[in-house]
């Protein structure tokens, strides 16, 4: 069977609510919405180059302004309201503004296909470029592992990045 024209609905318990926001060591990451506009839209045209390379997919293909940046958050916005998928914001301990994560139903952002049938989410996200320098890359990832299935319902994501941080043997992609 072709799958690839289906996207699979997140799979949570009635009235879930997913948490405003997320811990792990110094790394932060809170629902986006409007008020990280600014930072957003400086660390998406930062990181037009590296997105490609570490996230992959067909976005962003240009830089990005404020007022289009501004109707992609209220569309996370709502999508996070209606339990759709969550995006959020990543800051360090000081404030400072790191990328994005997202957790997707599965087939959104990456075709659906048999052997992906198994998962529940699809689980990205990407960094500035002085973020990845700063090893907020793969701290990120390790953060992302924790709460894919202890802060969510989840219980196997599908970590759909182009290049994945090198993990604990037996750690899922």
């Amino acid at each position: 069977m072709d799958y690839a024209r289906f996207v699979r609905r997140l799979e949570l318990p009635a009235g879930y609510t997913a948490p405003g926001a997320l811990t792990y060591e110094d790394v932060t990451a809170r629902a986006i919405s409007r008020a990280d506009l600014v930072a957003d839209v400086q660390g998406i045209n930062a990181s037009l180059d590296l997105i490609r390379r570490t996230r992959g997919g067909g976005w962003p293909t240009e830089p990005v302004t404020e007022d289009f940046n501004f109707v992609d958050l209220v569309w996370h916005e709502l999508e996070f309201r209606d339990n759709y998928s969550f995006a959020y914001a990543v800051y360090d301990a000081a404030g400072q503004y790191l990328g994005c994560c997202y957790f997707y139903p599965m087939g959104r952002r990456t075709p659906l296909a048999a052997h992906l049938l198994q998962h529940d989410v699809d689980v990205s996200w990407w960094v500035t470029p002085d973020a990845y320098q700063r090893g907020y890359y793969a701290k990120l990832y390790a953060a992302l592992r924790q709460w894919s299935t202890a802060a969510f319902p989840f219980k196997s994501p599908y970590f759909s990045n182009r290049e994945i941080p090198q993990a604990e043997r037996g750690a899922p992609r």
